[in-house]
């Protein structure tokens, strides 16, 4: 009895691993945006009133007078609210409160403590909303990004020299993950006379997951 050799080949399934790259470049801060408010009281709604845009020019004044253009001044919000006191569970009318505020657009970060000190000194009792800002930030997410890709094959690589597998150079699937809003990383200043702000540094994030076979 004869029987036909069959040559059978062994198949290996393709084998693939996925890593997650993280990349992140730090940034100094092009811009800042703050809230100044002037507040003010009275028991009738004209006082504060007249009082709150009397001080509120002052501080303008005083900001286009640092060298800030009238542009980059712009009202964010005003508001009247009547005050109340809780008295033996009722409620006693106390005036009115009148708050006014400006959003300030600042190109020089380095000037902020100077800009606070300023409003403060012409009336201006709240400071609020200290945003820095970046300017461009697309350059600096796709050298993140580069990053992000490197770290991601070099995972891949410990991971396949630590368990001995032919790892594949050359991806087959790249996912680009969604981009986080940049993080602000604030450090404290030490100034002589003038409100210590400082403006740290801008974080610009990027995260890819590659795909490898091996």
């Amino acid at each position: 009895m004869y029987y036909a050799q069959v040559n059978q080949q062994t198949h290996h399934p393709s084998r693939t691993m996925i890593v997650i790259g993280y990349g992140q470049v730090m940034a100094t801060p092009s811009s800042v945006q703050l809230q100044i408010e002037v507040q003010t009281q009275g028991n009738h709604v004209q006082g504060p009133q007249q009082e709150n845009a009397a001080i509120m020019n002052e501080v303008m004044q005083s900001l286009i007078a640092l060298g800030i253009p009238r542009e980059q001044i712009q009202t964010a919000s005003y508001t009247i609210t009547p005050l109340y006191n809780l008295e033996d569970g009722k409620q006693i009318f106390n005036g009115y409160e009148v708050v006014n505020a400006i959003s300030v657009n600042v190109s020089d970060t380095n000037d902020l403590g100077l800009i606070i000190d300023t409003a403060v000194e012409n009336g201006a009792n709240r400071i609020t909303n200290i945003q820095f800002k970046m300017d461009h930030t697309d350059a600096y997410y796709q050298q993140a990004l580069s990053l992000a890709l490197q770290n991601a094959q070099l995972k891949a690589k410990t991971i396949a020299e630590t368990m001995h597998l032919p790892l594949q150079p050359l991806p087959v699937e790249i996912v680009e993950e969604q981009a986080n809003t940049p993080i602000l990383y604030r450090s404290m200043a030490v100034s002589s006379g003038i409100t210590p702000i400082e403006q740290g540094q801008i974080a610009i994030d990027a995260t890819v997951r590659v795909k490898f076979q091996y």
